[in-house]
């Protein structure tokens, strides 16, 4: 009886759209080794389940959802086999609500009037609304800030999840960076992806706690060429050379762990870099149009590289203008950011926009959150943020205050398997 009860929402959502039109991990079960292009499907609209159970896991490379809301966990117990228990548990829960069903078997309104339910209940009448849970584990679980190793761990930790280097302009906030274990929530419904790690934070209450979370809106990239390329708050087009499911050589070089990489537990995954990056947004909407696509080094309307007619257009990065100086600035973002500046170094980003209200100044505290994943952030994020932070014109107007580094396993392949399980096998 309570299956059929909490599968409700899963029914709701057959009757938005169909099954066949949604992309999940399954789609890539064989990504980092593929030779072949994957079919993908914008989520833009889906409002149904994208599967959890795949070779890598969902949300990396499914196209970018509308909704986000990511935490970060500190780990409260030191019993390893409790740690492992709620790795278990999460992996239930994930899988049940990814597939548009409460968090727990019983469900938020089916259970003993003596007893909390087992879900919360704002997602009741909801669709699945694409929800992708990917985990993602930080440095201090391996070893804490002590240098303790809690949970012996310390000799399985990836020689790629080495700390970021403090950055040139970096006002990172320790409270709001860091952590032992994050989950990425995305989805087309915002109450959908809250609902996800509200659930997580209620099963874990006792064995972890929220370090510090963020909700996001309006991605800001594209990780799919079935997608159009949203704008960021500066009101530019971002993303455009992105990283896209379909590319898939380009994938198995520069986002999946390839085996001899590092330590086995971690092939097939890859590590994701976020960092929440504020806006100075009454600076910027003060800077006159021909100087804000300087900064970028695209237009504002086509989202065309400087020089280029069309957004997709190859970006030249060598035309001199008529005064002889480069078509692109040396400074401009674009520029820097771009592969052929960092030695062929590609990220697949699926950031979000946020407001987070006011500063108290009479300035909106709103921005980027950045996520990045890539196959070693030592070859790819720590270079290309390297040469931003050291040159880029946008500095002017951007903040970096906080930072997270995470390993995020390959996929959970089947009913026998958890986050996590070849890390503590």
């Amino acid at each position: 009886m309570a299956e059929n009860t909490v599968s409700r929402r899963r029914a709701i959502g057959l009757a938005g759209a169909g099954v066949a039109g949604v992309v999940g991990a399954s789609a890539v079960a064989g990504a980092f080794f593929a030779d072949k292009p994957e079919k993908t499907v914008s989520s833009d609209a889906i409002s149904d389940a994208v599967p959890f159970q795949g070779a890598v896991q969902a949300g990396i490379v499914t196209p970018a959802q509308d909704r986000l809301h990511f935490v970060a966990f500190d780990v409260l117990t030191k019993d390893r086999a409790q740690l492992v228990q709620l790795l278990k548990d999460w992996t239930d829960a994930a899988n049940r609500m990814t597939a548009g069903k409460d968090a727990g078997s019983i469900g938020a309104t089916q259970g003993i009037l003596e007893a909390p339910p087992d879900d919360t209940g704002e997602a009741i009448g909801l669709p699945a609304s694409g929800l992708t849970l990917t985990i993602g584990f930080g440095p201090t679980l391996f070893r804490d800030a002590t240098g303790k190793d809690r949970f012996g761990l310390a000799a399985r930790k990836p020689a790629a999840l080495a700390d970021l280097p403090h950055f040139p302009g970096d006002l990172i906030d320790p409270a709001i960076s860091g952590g032992d274990i994050c989950v990425q929530a995305c989805a087309n419904d915002p109450q959908v992806a809250v609902h996800a790690i509200r659930n997580l934070a209620r099963i874990g209450m006792g064995v972890v706690s929220v370090r510090w979370s963020q909700l996001g809106f309006g991605r800001t990239s594209s990780t799919s060429t079935s997608q159009a390329t949203p704008r960021n708050l500066f009101g530019f087009k971002d993303g455009t050379a992105n990283l896209k499911a379909e590319e898939t050589d380009l994938l198995k070089q520069n986002l999946w762990v390839q085996p001899g990489d590092g330590p086995d537990w971690m092939t097939g995954g890859a590590y994701v870099v976020t960092r929440k990056i504020r806006m100075m947004i009454e600076t910027w909407d003060r800077t006159s149009l021909g100087e804000q696509e300087d900064i970028i080094g695209r237009t504002k309307g086509e989202g065309a590289a400087l020089g280029q007619a069309k957004e997709f257009d190859e970006i030249d990065l060598v035309s001199k203008n008529g005064e002889g100086d480069p078509v692109i600035p040396v400074d401009a973002h674009v520029r820097l950011a771009h592969p052929d500046t960092n030695k062929g170094a590609h990220l697949l980003r699926r950031g979000y926009n946020f407001v987070d209200g006011s500063d108290g100044l009479g300035r909106l505290n709103a921005g980027l959150f950045f996520i990045a994943y890539q196959r070693d952030p030592r070859t790819h994020f720590v270079p290309i943020q390297t040469n931003l932070a050291r040159l880029d014109a946008m500095n002017e107007y951007v903040r970096h205050v906080s930072s997270g580094l995470f390993a995020c396993p390959p996929g959970v392949t089947g009913p026998d398997d958890f986050w996590g399980r070849a890390l503590f096998a």
